[in-house]
């Protein structure tokens, strides 16, 4: 065990500082009385309001949830699917290709996919909308979903698919009983990955975005070019408010179910 010195400590200080402190510096200014986010005058709470009366800043924020679930859930399921094809398929003509077609948007720059994707869909769409985002988002965020799930099935024991399938079940009656069901984790951090890469991404939406699809990424990049407002500040305090409580739940949950399952395994022991 290597011993904590005054280096790592310093090290360790400074890391969480770069990461952190402008987060920190961002909260306390949206609690900032004034107009201008560069001087204080004292604490409040009015721009909080403010943002709740923005309807163009909330109707954003309801396009980009909307666009991410529904991404994400898209991406899911064809991620799945070409992650059981990759590692149940065995060798098939075309698996090379087909594998590094999956792997090729992980590395790809988002300028790139973004400008490809504008150009499969203008000549099919007659207008881009939410629906072209929908669609631009659950391309490139399937693979990272495959990724995800693929990495769980090598670990997989087969010769529980094989037992069910020697005891009747069909190869979808399998795969729905006992393939998904311990899968699952993988499945629904797969479409964690895919719904915060969604909720998040900025390049791809601009060029595959239309009239009365702004995300708010979109939205908050257009107003800072402006100028940082304290309502973008009141925004981005909820969203890490919002983020923290949610891995704190996970985090608490995950804790919960491992003495769970080790107290379940100490009773079957004894």
């Amino acid at each position: 065990m290597k011993r904590f010195t005054w280096f790592n400590a310093t090290a360790l200080t400074l890391g969480f500082a770069f990461l952190y402190l402008p987060m920190i510096i961002l909260v306390i200014y949206s609690f900032n009385a004034s107009k201008l986010v560069t001087v204080w005058a004292g604490f409040s709470t009015k721009w909080y309001g403010e943002l709740l009366n923005n309807t163009q800043m909330l109707d954003a924020a309801w396009v980009t949830i909307k666009v991410a679930v529904v991404s994400s859930t898209l991406a899911t399921v064809l991620g799945t699917m070409a992650a059981y094809v990759m590692v149940r398929g065995g060798r098939f003509m075309g698996r090379t290709l087909f594998s590094g077609m999956i792997f090729a948007p992980l590395v790809m720059p988002e300028v790139i996919t973004g400008l490809s994707l504008f150009l499969l869909f203008k000549p099919v769409f007659t207008q881009f909308s939410a629906q072209t985002i929908i669609l631009a988002h659950a391309t490139f965020s399937m693979c990272y979903v495959s990724v995800v799930v693929s990495s769980r099935l090598v670990a997989f024991d087969k010769s529980l698919e094989e037992a069910a399938l020697d005891l009747g079940c069909t190869p979808f009656e399998s795969f729905r009983l006992v393939t998904l069901p311990i899968i699952a984790p993988a499945v629904i951090s797969g479409w964690l990955l895919a719904f915060t890469l969604s909720l998040d991404d900025l390049v791809i939406a601009s060029f595959t975005t239309g009239p009365g699809a702004t995300t708010l990424p979109m939205k908050i990049w257009s107003a800072v070019r402006l100028g940082v407002s304290p309502e973008i500040n009141a925004l981005s305090t909820i969203m890490i408010a919002i983020v923290t409580v949610g891995v704190i739940t996970a985090s608490i949950s995950t804790k919960r179910a491992a003495l769970r399952q080790r107290a379940e395994e100490r009773a079957a022991a004894g």
